[in-house]
């Protein structure tokens, strides 16, 4: 039954998958706004800039990681520190995840577990970021690596499918209080990197009880650069990330100024850049209002669309810039740690839900956030062979990188998550009775800290309502 599934689902969304993520919601977005009687040149136009809005974050990542590495790799050889996983980023990654046949069955299987959710009035997220479901499978995929046991696989990816698609719920209204959005606005996210968000809650519910003068010394990041000018702006924090990358590399005059340059332009166009997806999902905006004032009336619903339409926010950029070179510090002393953050240097895995989280408190964004980067590069270490078993056996494994090295990513969203299925893998391999004591353990306070968190998040929502309401 498995295997017809598995095929059944290949058949489906292979020839899709296959096109990219770009060309892939671009047709989604088209067709489902055409479906929601949006004019075609309307529907078509949204689904352009979404695609185009894609392909330029991550051509800015491209760049920003791809001149940034080699600077930090003469760093660490002149300290003479042995780092031996490499940081490929998260893209290589990506793309082994979709060379295996199961991912296309989680996918399958989410799919359903969306409809009925929906259906069931249990979320009124439809996710159609179909690409990043490649997060996700990884679960699925590590489950298997230590297990082969696809049961336990699919199941997890349930579990974690279920939560991502409640959690795009309880955000929504604070990306509406964030990026100023009317409450007609379906813009959401079910991306695996905002799963963190309980675990960060309980870092800033803690500032409230102990630390809560530390935000007498907090600053508003667009306040700032209206005061100081350009010397606050996106542009020069750039600037000084690019240049302490130079000079901490020992690179030229020459290549440090470069560095500079990128650092500046890069943070720049992601501002610029965040503020196309918003846009982007206007035309499916008025057709969904349009739809369900006919067909449901009370009903609101939500598009599940990638994460960088919060790139607008300036606080998401200048917390990453300063927790770059924290994170390249800690990587060099931290126990157990086998990877140099490359790819992962900007920690996007875990800015945007520090964003969310802290509603842009840049102080507590920083120390969180570095209180957080030794869980990523522990599970980037952790994962390392398993993804460089996969990428041999896919036939993707990077042609530029030696054969003989471990590959991984830094800051892969979901690390958590990782541990998570590594030790259901285990338990799955042996179902001794210690593996499985530690497993219902694990997801037991994994499910329990979620709905503490979900808790706290809908006491939040009502007081961004009566704000709205007195408005």
């Amino acid at each position: 039954m498995m295997d017809v599934i598995i095929q059944f689902a290949n058949s489906l969304f292979k020839p899709l998958v296959d096109l990219g993520a770009a060309p892939l919601m671009f047709i989604l977005l088209s067709l489902l706004a055409m479906l929601m009687r949006v004019k075609p040149s309307s529907a078509i136009e949204g689904g352009l800039k979404l695609a185009i809005a894609l392909t330029g974050i991550g051509a800015v990542i491209d760049i920003l990681t791809g001149n940034f590495a080699p600077a930090l790799k003469d760093f660490v050889k002149s300290t003479g520190i042995e780092l031996s996983v490499t940081d490929v980023g998260w893209a290589p990654l990506a793309t082994i995840t979709w060379g295996s046949a199961y991912t296309l069955f989680f996918l399958f299987i989410l799919v359903l577990i969306n409809i009925v959710m929906l259906i069931w009035n249990k979320t009124n997220t439809l996710d159609v970021d179909i690409f990043n479901f490649w997060h996700l499978s990884i679960i699925g995929l590590l489950v298997m690596h230590y297990s082969d046991n696809l049961l336990l696989a699919t199941l997890l990816v349930i579990m974690l499918g279920v939560m991502k698609f409640i959690n795009s719920d309880l955000m929504k209204p604070t990306f509406n209080d964030l990026l100023d959005m009317p409450d007609t606005n379906p813009t959401t996210t079910t991306h695996l990197n905002f799963m963190l968000n309980p675990l960060i809650m309980v870092f800033d519910k803690l500032f409230d009880k102990l630390l809560p003068f530390i935000d007498k010394y907090d600053f508003d990041a667009a306040q700032l650069n209206e005061k100081i000018g350009f010397w606050g702006s996106k542009f020069a924090i750039g600037v000084y990330l690019g240049a302490f990358v130079g000079i901490l590399g020992q690179q030229s005059v020459h290549t440090t100024f470069t560095l500079a340059f990128i650092g500046g332009v890069s943070l720049e166009l992601f501002s610029v850049v965040g503020t196309w997806f918003i846009s982007a999902v206007e035309p499916l905006s008025k057709g969904i209002t349009n739809f369900l004032s006919a067909k449901m009336k009370g009903r609101q619903f939500f598009i599940g669309i990638d994460w960088p339409f919060v790139a607008a926010r300036p606080e998401m950029w200048a917390a990453a810039n300063v927790i770059a070179p924290i994170m390249l510090g800690i990587a060099l002393i931290l126990p157990g740690n086998k990877l140099l953050p490359l790819g992962g240097i900007i920690a996007i895995g875990l800015t945007p839900a520090l964003l969310v989280v802290t509603r842009g408190k840049i102080l507590r964004m920083i120390i969180i956030g570095s209180i957080m980067v030794p869980v990523f590069l522990w599970s980037g270490t952790a994962i390392a062979p398993f993804v460089t078993e996969t990428a041999k056996s896919v036939g993707a494994f990077p042609a530029e990188v030696n054969q003989d090295v471990l590959i991984s990513h830094s800051t892969l969203e979901g690390p958590v998550e990782k541990f998570l299925a590594i030790l259901v893998g285990k338990m799955g391999e042996s179902f001794s009775f210690e593996y499985i004591m530690m497993t219902i353990g694990a997801l037991t306070a994994y499910i329990l800290l979620f709905v503490w968190y979900a808790k706290q998040m809908q006491k939040r929502n009502k007081v961004y309502e009566q704000k709205r309401e007195a408005a």
